[in-house]
């Protein structure tokens, strides 16, 4: 049969495509912007016959219907990271968080661990010879995919094709949804003084010829644009949004002095806007890989000078890193963090950082803390962690003593809470009984 025959022959509508799912079904959600909307609506609208239906995906960027109130009982999520469409169905109990490495997340779909009955996936409209790309987001997907009993597709005329290893074949897809509509969009977040303070730390620990990974946010956002008198930066990276575009159009990131595929972006998915959706659209540069790949820390060490860039919640003074929650409240997730301070520490040349502003909530809570929040979950351990940057400075911490670290993140915690904090250094025996007393800047590594 030609693939354009077998094509038609699996087009139908999406509630006929979701009538395949049962109660007590595991549903897989294609993550980010490729947010499979007419499949996700055709869901929700069953809820009346259904039971017990278990969602799981990453951070979507559309709606989450399911994760109201009134469905309780009828879809239960499972986050394996958190957006904010579905923190607050979390936080209450209603769904639930699976903190695991994002280089993890596809083994245990592979050893049945995490079983995926039906996928629900939206994809660019089939090239010349009847393949479907998975367009911005290939992560867990195509995994997914290859392990789910049902593959239910929604091809969007408005979603990008993309290269690398982003197809599903025609033979792999069980029921095809065609629809025309935005994809869903992911706006930065507006950036303050505090952040472009940190990001000209980081900036100024970032060499020419750098390979970089960016994870959200307005501080990795930020160091883009403290970016653009450097030269030869490549990026490897989970994730790409809107703000690498400037630099690829000057020729800032060019890839080419990366030691692991040279002249190529690598990533996992994008978060953007529409601009960035046009300029992946068959865009040879980008080549896109399932996220057990590019987020493989083994993988990652490939690239020498590799800077891998990430925020965190609130880290306590000898340096452990809480990035996921608020205390006992799931938050995000783990995501890639750990795989890239892991794969940026075995990198020759390499820098893992991890950024946070000094302050939260107007100013009144230090996020460098003698010990973190009851019920915090330690994403990054200490002997993990090398930089940790505000906007006071940069602590490194790599093969310090307790105490040197309690003094390196004391001088760049905010000047309101050094004297509480170096106090309680003190209490516990980290700094010895003279009043402390922040040292002059000491050179730090590749400075």
């Amino acid at each position: 049969m030609h693939w354009r025959e077998l094509y038609q022959s699996k087009r139908t509508s999406a509630a006929e495509a979701l009538a395949a799912v049962r109660s007590g079904d595991r549903v897989y959600i294609h993550q980010g912007c490729n947010h499979p909307d007419e499949l996700i609506r055709a869901l929700v609208a069953r809820a009346g016959e259904l039971r017990g239906v278990r969602i799981l995906h990453l951070a979507t960027m559309g709606d989450a219907p399911y994760t109201r109130p009134e469905f309780e009982g009828v879809f239960r999520h499972a986050a394996v990271f958190m957006g904010s469409n579905v923190r607050r169905a979390v936080q209450e109990g209603r769904a639930d968080y699976i903190p695991v490495f994002l280089s993890e997340v596809e083994g245990l779909i592979e050893r049945g661990e995490i079983g995926i009955d039906v996928a629900l996936l939206q994809c660019a409209p089939p090239d010349a010879y009847g393949n479907l790309s998975l367009g911005t987001g290939i992560d867990c997907s195509l995994t997914a995919a290859r392990f789910a009993r049902r593959v239910i597709v929604e091809v969007n005329d408005q979603c990008p094709r993309t290269c690398g290893d982003t197809f599903l074949r025609l033979d792999q897809v069980h029921a095809i949804v065609e629809c025309s509509h935005p994809l869903a969009e992911y706006h930065k977040t507006p950036a303050q003084q505090v952040h472009r303070a940190i990001a000209r730390h980081i900036a100024e620990l970032v060499p020419d010829g750098a390979t970089l990974q960016l994870g959200i946010g307005a501080i990795p956002d930020s160091v883009l644009e403290y970016l653009r008198g450097h030269k030869d930066l490549g990026i490897h990276s989970e994730m790409v949004s809107d703000g690498v575009i400037d630099l690829i159009e000057s020729g800032v990131i060019n890839n080419a002095r990366k030691t692991l595929h040279p002249r190529k972006v690598i990533a996992g998915f994008v978060l953007g806007t529409r601009r960035l959706f046009d300029f992946i659209h068959e865009n040879p540069v980008f080549e896109f890989h399932p996220s057990r790949y590019v987020n493989d820390p083994f993988v990652i060490a490939r690239n020498a000078n590799m800077v891998a860039i990430n925020s965190a919640v609130e880290v306590d003074i000898t340096g452990q890193v809480c990035a996921d929650s608020i205390g006992p409240l799931p938050f995000s997730g783990v995501g890639g963090q750990v795989d890239f301070v892991r794969g940026a520490a075995r990198s020759q040349g390499g820098r893992p950082i991890l950024s946070l502003p000094s302050t939260a909530k107007g100013g009144t809570v230090s996020r460098i803390v003698p010990v973190l929040k009851p019920g915090a979950g330690v994403v990054t351990s200490r002997a993990d962690v090398h930089y940790v940057i505000t906007e006071h400075g940069v602590a490194y911490l790599h093969g310090k003593t307790l105490g040197e670290r309690a003094q390196a993140l004391i001088a760049i915690a905010h000047p309101r809470f050094r004297d509480e904090l170096s106090a309680y250094a003190r209490q516990v025996g980290y700094l010895d009984k003279r009043i402390f007393a922040a040292p002059p800047g000491a050179a730090l590594p590749g400075a």
